[in-house]
């Protein structure tokens, strides 16, 4: 059921997203990006982070996906992970099968911080990332503005368990991917492959 997302499920996707933006403060965007806006952000976070869908009889219900939170060549390091479901998917463990995945192809690439940014009204998102281990890092109050309301952002992270300090960047998740079989057999687990 899941599997890598591809630049045809992006309308689906779309779909998902969309109603995050216009309903929720849990996006911080106002206006849904377009088609042509939500492809340019799938090709450069892709470029370096896994995409991951949830699909079942033919049909996209969530996805899950990494990112590069920070430019600077000392935070390399750090990559933060988000996830949008379908209202029919949610509280079935969808989303606790998904972030299990893209976590650990960002492992597995040499990531050591994975960060969640989180809109603090957001309490059922806020109770998920604690469950599957995140802790919190970071709160920053009043930073955001949406449907007239003052919104703050909480920051949770999870850490590596590795304890050497690495001696090159994080290898991209399509190398990954392609070359780790044990990451094939665990992802199997995930339905994948």
């Amino acid at each position: 059921m899941i599997r890598i997302a591809t630049e045809k499920d992006i309308p689906a996707m779309l779909g998902i997203y969309a109603p995050y933006v216009e309903n929720t403060t849990y996006s911080f965007e106002y206006v849904p990006p377009t088609t042509e806006q939500f492809t340019k952000r799938f090709q450069k976070y892709t470029a370096q982070c896994p995409w991951l869908v949830w699909e079942e009889d033919g049909q996209v219900l969530g996805y899950a996906y990494g990112s590069l939170p920070f430019e600077r060549a000392a935070y390399a390091w750090c990559a933060e992970v988000s996830i949008y479901l379908a209202p029919q998917a949610q509280g079935r463990g969808i989303g606790r099968q998904l972030y299990a995945a893209v976590e650990e192809i960002l492992w597995r690439q040499g990531y050591r911080i994975i960060y969640a940014l989180i809109t603090s009204e957001n309490t059922a998102s806020l109770a998920f990332h604690e469950k599957v281990g995140y802790t919190y890092c970071a709160d920053f109050p009043g930073c955001g503005i949406k449907f007239g309301r003052s919104l703050g952002v909480i920051w949770m992270e999870k850490r590596s368990n590795s304890v050497e300090l690495p001696t090159s960047p994080p290898v991209s998740w399509r190398f990954i991917v392609e070359n780790d079989r044990k990451l094939a057999d665990i992802l199997a687990s995930f339905t994948l492959f």
